[in-house]
């Protein structure tokens, strides 16, 4: 499959395996070191779409006169940003929270084009979970599935968990492939 002219601003091998899916691999990957810290009152969905817009910027700059596509992919129960487990204690309480309950999954994909125009969006997905025992909490946890994601991998254990998803698939596993598509054909990249 030959490559197409962008650069995917994420080292996220879910990103660059949805990317291949629909034919759109990408010519060169380069993850983006920046600051992902709240902002004092930062509203989750300000949050994830600044944190796209901040990854892609810092590659085109790295990259100028090339199309560079960010992401960032984030799950928020209310107003509640849950940020990347540290360790099974704080995954255990983040399964906790997610217990029977609905969540969003909020993704935000940037797209700056070969002259460095910027275009943003946002797709929020609703996820609905079942109650899950402390044991299947447990056994979850101990797959370490989580590590290095924001909550959870859709793609792994637990989808079992998962009542219904009001939304987009590809976004809860790490980008909106219809609007991610829609966007590189938009600037060019085919």
């Amino acid at each position: 499959m030959p490559v197409k002219d962008f650069i995917l601003a994420s080292g996220s091998p879910q990103r660059k395996q949805l990317l291949i899916q629909i034919g759109f691999p990408p010519k060169k990957i380069e993850g983006a070191d920046i600051d992902e810290s709240e902002k004092k009152g930062e509203k989750p969905t300000a949050y994830v779409k600044r944190m796209a817009i901040e990854k892609a910027e810092k590659v085109w700059q790295q990259n100028v006169d090339e199309v560079v596509l960010g992401s960032d992919t984030i799950v928020a129960v209310g107003r509640k940003i849950l940020h990347k487990s540290q360790n099974d204690e704080e995954q255990t309480a983040v399964m906790k929270l997610l217990s029977g309950k609905a969540h969003q999954v909020i993704t935000a994909v940037c797209v700056i084009d070969k002259k460095g125009k910027k275009s943003v969006k946002v797709v929020s997905t609703r996820v609905v979970t079942k109650t899950i025992s402390v044991q299947e909490i447990a056994e979850y946890v101990a797959t370490k599935e989580w590590v290095g994601c924001c909550g959870y991998k859709i793609e792994g254990t637990m989808a079992a968990f998962v009542k219904k998803i009001i939304g987009s698939h590809s976004s809860i596993v790490g980008l909106p492939l219809f609007e991610a598509r829609n966007m590189l054909i938009g600037v060019g990249v085919k």
